[in-house]
Formats: structure tokens, C-alpha cells, sequence
């Protein structure tokens, strides 16, 4: 087995690939839902090779279901129910819970 090389910038420039990417799917959603959906395509794969995480106010801008690119009022539903803000992707149907901060 070969051995792998290293570029001790490689997983900096990763994180500002997979920015880029989710720009680009914000920024040409209406236009093509097609190249939206494979910009988030493509940062996943970029966040495996380099094995690091999706920052999280990009991970729930997709469907961890269908791997989708969501926009509120157009293929995604926004709900707040008992502390839970209830996502659904109305491409697939699935639903995603994040609770909410409780304030002191």
C-alpha cells in the first residue's frame, strides 16, 4: 500500500471548499435545484476524504436522508413543537428534530 501524502493545509482548505459549495447552492438554487443538490454532493465527499465535520450551520442546510439541498418555504417545512424545531423535507419526508435552547 502506498503511502499517503500530507498537506498540513489540506483540511483548512477543505472547510473553505465546502463553504464555496454551500454559497454556490444557496446562490443557484432557483436557477438549477439540479446543481444545488450535487454542490452538496460534492461537500460531503470533500468532508469524508478529509474526514472532517460539516460545520453545523451547513449540515442543516441538506436532508441527512436524500442528501438534498433545503430552502425553507420550497422543499422544506419549518414547525416549532414541544422545544423541538421539526424540519421536513418534502422531497423525502423525513423529519429532522433539533430542540431548543431553554433560557435562564
Amino acid at each position: 500500500m502506498a503511502k499517503q501524502s500530507y498537506r498540513p493545509d489540506a483540511k483548512r482548505i477543505a472547510r473553505e471548499r465546502i463553504a464555496e459549495l454551500f454559497r454556490q447552492a444557496d446562490l443557484f438554487y432557483r436557477e438549477n435545484p439540479a446543481w444545488s443538490h450535487r454542490c452538496v454532493y460534492l461537500a460531503r465527499k470533500i468532508a469524508m476524504r478529509q474526514r472532517i465535520r460539516i460545520e453545523e450551520r451547513y449540515r442543516r442546510r441538506f436532508c441527512h436522508h436524500c442528501y438534498r439541498y433545503l430552502v425553507p418555504g420550497v422543499n422544506l417545512r419549518v414547525r416549532i413543537t414541544r422545544g423541538m424545531v421539526v424540519m421536513t423535507c418534502l422531497e423525502c419526508g423525513r423529519q429532522m428534530r433539533i430542540p431548543t435552547r431553554r433560557r435562564r
